[in-house]
C-alpha cells in the first residue's frame, strides 16, 4: 500500500515538497514516541522548519493526523471490500475487527482522535472515519444475516467496542489479546444459543 505522503506532495515548489516530507517524518516519530499529543510546535523544530510551514502544510491536528494515516485507514476500508467475499462473515467480520483495534493503537492517544473525528464533521479525518464506520458495518450486518454474530449490535455500539478494547489495551499492552477475545467472544452467537 503506498504511503499517503507520497500522494499528497504539495506541488509547486521544491522546498515546499521537503519541508513536507520532514514533516510527516518528524510527526510520524514524534507520535509513535510521545503520542498524538505532542506539541506541534516541537514538530516543527525537530523537522527544521517554523511554525509558520508547519500550518501552512497541516492547519491542524487533525489534518497532520489525516496525511499520516489516511491511507492506512483507506486500507482498513479496502480490507473490508475484501473481506465481503469471505465464505464465512463471521471470520470476515473477526479479521476485520482485530485489524481496526491494531490500527486505532497505531500511535498512543489516537483513539480520542479517531473518535472525536468521527463526531466532528469538520474535522479532517471525518469522511475517511466515517468510509471504514460504514464499511465495518456491511461486515457486520452481514455476518449478523447468518445468525452467528448478536442482532442487537449497531455499528456505532462496533466501533464503541473497537475504541475501547483499543483505549484499554493502549494502557495495558500485555492485555491486548485477552481483551480483543472478550469483545469478538461477546459479539458472537453460539450455534446453541436460542433464537
Amino acid at each position: 500500500m503506498a504511503d499517503r505522503s507520497t500522494q499528497t506532495r504539495p506541488a509547486g515548489r521544491k522546498d515546499a515538497r521537503r519541508n513536507y516530507e520532514r514533516l510527516l517524518t518528524a510527526a510520524r516519530t514524534a507520535f509513535a514516541e510521545h503520542g498524538v499529543g505532542t506539541s506541534l510546535n516541537d514538530i516543527a523544530r525537530t523537522a527544521g522548519v517554523g511554525n509558520v510551514t508547519l500550518y501552512r502544510h497541516f492547519p491542524t491536528r487533525q489534518a497532520l493526523l489525516e496525511a499520516l494515516l489516511g491511507e492506512s485507514l483507506r486500507g482498513l476500508h479496502t480490507r473490508s471490500d475484501e473481506l465481503l467475499a469471505s465464505p464465512s462473515p463471521r471470520q470476515a467480520l473477526t479479521t476485520w475487527l482485530t485489524a481496526a483495534v491494531e490500527h486505532a493503537m497505531a500511535y498512543r492517544g489516537l483513539v480520542d482522535a479517531l473518535v472525536d473525528s468521527l463526531g466532528d464533521p469538520a474535522s479532517e479525518l471525518h469522511a475517511t472515519c466515517q468510509a471504514v464506520k460504514a464499511a465495518g458495518a456491511q461486515l457486520l450486518a452481514r455476518a449478523q444475516s447468518t445468525g452467528t454474530v448478536r442482532p442487537d449490535l449497531d455499528a456505532s455500539a462496533l466501533f464503541s467496542l473497537i475504541a475501547s478494547v483499543a483505549w484499554a489495551a493502549e494502557r495495558t499492552p500485555a492485555h491486548r489479546d485477552q481483551l480483543l477475545a472478550v469483545m469478538l467472544e461477546g459479539l458472537h452467537l453460539r450455534v446453541d444459543d436460542p433464537d
